[in-house]
């Protein structure tokens, strides 16, 4: 059936590409309008599954040589993620149909520099009810361009690394963290992990 909050845009709405590109944590994808990004898939366990990954969230996409836009977002991406402290807050992003409420959220998330960090609660107290906490949390859940708009920086309550929707759960969270450098309340995110988990992450 088609969705009715679509309807204003179809015939309208830009093509849609998308492209698969290394890090040093593994293959990545971005996808990508005449607008802006439109969604940025982090590692699944191989190329081929992050390719499907991409395919199956955005169904239209083509693959294609990225336009200068995207070009920029993932040379940003692979900065970011060998350890930059690169700032991706002047890249563009598609909002055409992201919810008023996730778009405030995702504002104040890209505001957060590289090996920063904010809560949940302090997200909900900026948007002027401290009470919005859990939705802020849902729609961090909903990101569809984590890393340019940074929801593994935003933390719990007490440092805790809350969820993250991502493929590796917190896991990915916190290894992203570790790469920026981030070291809210003292010891080291992955020092509160079973040691197993450590392992696994410094692997």
């Amino acid at each position: 059936m088609e969705r009715p909050d679509l309807a204003p845009y179809i015939g309208r709405m830009p093509d849609t590409n998308f492209a698969i590109f290394d890090t040093a944590i593994a293959p990545c994808g971005i996808v990508w309008n005449a607008r802006g990004l439109t969604g940025v898939q982090l590692p699944k366990k191989d190329e081929a599954a992050t390719r499907a990954r991409v395919q199956q969230r955005y169904p239209s996409a083509i693959e294609a040589t990225p336009l200068p836009l995207a070009a920029e977002a993932i040379e940003g991406i692979v900065a970011l993620l060998r350890g930059e402290p690169r700032d991706l807050t002047g890249i563009a992003i598609d909002n055409t149909l992201t919810p008023d409420f996730n778009a405030k959220v995702y504002a104040i998330t890209r505001r957060v520099p590289p090996g920063k960090t904010i809560t949940y609660g302090e997200i909900a107290t900026q948007l002027g009810d401290k009470l919005l906490a859990r939705d802020v949390g849902v729609a961090l859940g909903e990101n569809p361009c984590p890393l340019v708009m940074p929801c593994h920086r935003v933390l719990a309550a007490n440092g805790k690394p809350g969820g993250f929707s991502a493929a590796g759960g917190v896991v990915t969270k916190l290894k992203l963290l570790s790469i920026e450098g981030a070291q809210p309340g003292g010891p080291t995110l992955f020092d509160r992990l079973p040691l197993e988990t450590r392992q696994s992450t410094r692997g």
